[in-house]
């Protein structure tokens, strides 16, 4: 599976400028090849790119998460989310699930990765545990 350049374009611009707060990545079965979906203004919450993600079909995201440490220091953490809901599509998933080590690597800078097959899985509560 190929990967298209504005993808790591993009990944770049949300990991060093800031640009965005969140990326949503599809596979293009046609082209064979990841692509762009959605990119996230950075000023949207959490609750706004868990509400882009389709019910009932696979993708990958990067998420750019801030919090705040124990001891007060503001921090951010590049989450990459594999979102694989249990009704998508067997071929789908499958697709995904082999393609996901090479994506991943086009990615330099990630720092947590998840799996969800349901909403609750990549929850806020979620997200702020491994962050830590």
């Amino acid at each position: 599976m190929a990967v298209d350049d504005d993808c790591k374009r993009r990944f770049l611009e949300l990991k060093a400028k800031r640009t965005y707060r969140f990326v949503v990545f599809r596979i293009d079965e046609k082209q064979k090849q990841v692509v762009v979906e959605r990119l996230g203004e950075p000023n949207l919450a959490y609750d706004d790119f868990a509400a882009t993600l389709p019910a009932d079909e696979c993708r990958y995201c990067v998420y750019d998460f801030d919090f705040v440490t124990e001891e007060g220091c503001q921090k951010s953490k590049i989450f990459f989310i594999a979102w694989s809901p249990d009704t998508a599509k067997i071929r789908s998933k499958m697709l995904y699930a082999s393609s996901k080590d090479r994506f991943k690597r086009e990615l330099d800078g990630i720092q947590v990765e998840l799996q969800a097959t349901e909403p609750t899985e990549m929850g806020l509560d979620v997200i702020r545990g491994r962050a830590n």
